[in-house]
């Protein structure tokens, strides 16, 4: 189940970037579950990674492999992906389990085992099926080639519905840039950094340190901004790759369009993952504004998307509009005057001064709620800050999918 129509778009190629998918039958036999990316000498690649304690064994080792290379001006050649089983919770055989994959591939691709970032999804707690993952790694590479996003953005599902990618170009002195990416995630989706897999290109030549901060920069208002259920995976990570093969930008005005045109596909990647949340039915933005800082805006918009009692009246499509004004006012802000508080559901106003709106009616919050796309405005009165947060409703579908999750 899954919110709207949503079609893959068609994808352009970034000079430089293949990508190559494979089937190693690590949780299903048959399917595209292996993906490999050519990263071409020469690029930049940043990258953020999740901050769960319990990081999976690929996340280490990815962040000591990019930093490796970082540190001798060198980026990664390959990013190895594996869906099926997150190699999360596996202790120093989940290491050496990762090590090897980056190992086996570098072997078959001719560079040193560095050179390769590895990234799982799936069942924690379960050791990899390394004779599987290692033994599809040749079909992989063998399948290389620019055309392959659509059959990568596949072969990164888990629960996941259907594919998601992005992209955008735009022109900048006469020169087109490109940009262009996939990600995958449904479930345990809270982020704290980025929460899911994603993996974004572009042909422009950018410098490192530049880049890291659009990607961390452009995380923050996307990927750190949706919310399905409140849970942070152990294997969130999202890579930028800077192939350098197109325009180089250096000017303030380039890069400035560049990072107009990011935030749009970093965004739209994190709304498809909100659109495809584990038995969404309803895709919710939740809009703070007038708070005194962005992060108090932050703070009211997850307090309202976290709460169980406002997602399921969003499932029933029930105008109980209380559960907001009640989420609104535990939500950790100091001095709260509640009587300043504005609350919009749609067009609908349901709150102000202190109470229900003098104008509102069930029936007319009963008609917003029905809809599969719902806005939520709501002002504090505190300040000119803001925040946009995107969020699901939690229908018996969720539930039932995450009983069902290792059956």
């Amino acid at each position: 189940m899954a919110v709207g129509e949503t079609v893959f778009p068609q994808m352009p190629v970034i000079k430089g970037l293949r990508l190559g998918t494979a089937s190693a039958g690590i949780k299903q036999p048959g399917r595209r579950d292996l993906v490999v990316i050519e990263v071409p000498e020469g690029a930049s690649v940043a990258g953020t990674f999740t901050r769960n304690a319990f990081c999976a064994a690929p996340v280490h080792v990815a962040r000591q492999h990019l930093a490796a290379r970082g540190e001798r001006g060198l980026a990664p050649r390959y990013f190895v992906i594996n869906t099926g089983n997150a190699n999360a919770g596996t202790g120093a055989v989940g290491m050496r389990d990762a090590e090897a994959s980056c190992d086996e591939l570098a072997r078959l691709a001719g560079v040193e085992g560095e050179a390769v970032l590895p990234f799982s999804t799936g069942v924690i707690g379960e050791p990899l099926p390394m004779e599987r993952l290692l033994g599809a790694m040749p079909e992989a590479l063998e399948a290389l080639g620019e055309d392959g996003w659509e059959a990568a953005a596949e072969g990164i599902l888990t629960t996941d519905t259907r594919p998601k990618g992005a992209t955008r170009t735009f022109t900048i002195d006469g020169e087109t840039v490109t940009i262009a990416g996939i990600s995958k995630g449904s479930g345990m989706i809270q982020p704290n950094m980025a929460t899911m897999l994603g993996f974004v290109a572009t042909d422009a030549a950018i410098p490192q340190a530049r880049l890291e901060t659009l990607l961390r920069e452009g995380v923050s208002r996307s990927f750190n901004c949706i919310t399905v259920d409140s849970d942070t995976s152990t294997n969130d990570a999202c890579m930028l790759v800077a192939t350098g093969h197109g325009p180089a930008l250096e000017s303030d005005a380039a890069l400035e369009a560049f990072r107009v045109a990011l935030d749009e596909v970093l965004i739209e990647l994190a709304q498809a993952i909100i659109r495809d949340g584990e038995g969404a039915t309803k895709f919710v933005t939740l809009e703070i504004e007038e708070a005194s800082t962005r992060q108090e805006a932050l703070d009211v918009a997850f307090t309202v998307a976290h709460s169980p009692l406002v997602k399921t009246a969003l499932y029933a499509s029930d105008a109980n509009w209380g559960r907001i004004l009640a989420a609104v006012g535990r939500a950790p802000v100091e001095n709260f005057d509640v009587d300043r508080v504005v609350i919009d559901l749609g067009e609908v106003r349901l709150v102000e001064q202190g109470g229900r709106a003098a104008c509102y009616t069930e029936e007319a919050g009963s008609a917003v709620m029905a809809r599969e796309e719902i806005r939520i405005r709501i002002r504090l009165g505190r300040g000119e800050a803001r925040a946009t947060v995107w969020t699901s409703d939690l229908s018996h579908d969720y539930v039932t999918i995450n009983a069902d999750y290792r059956s």
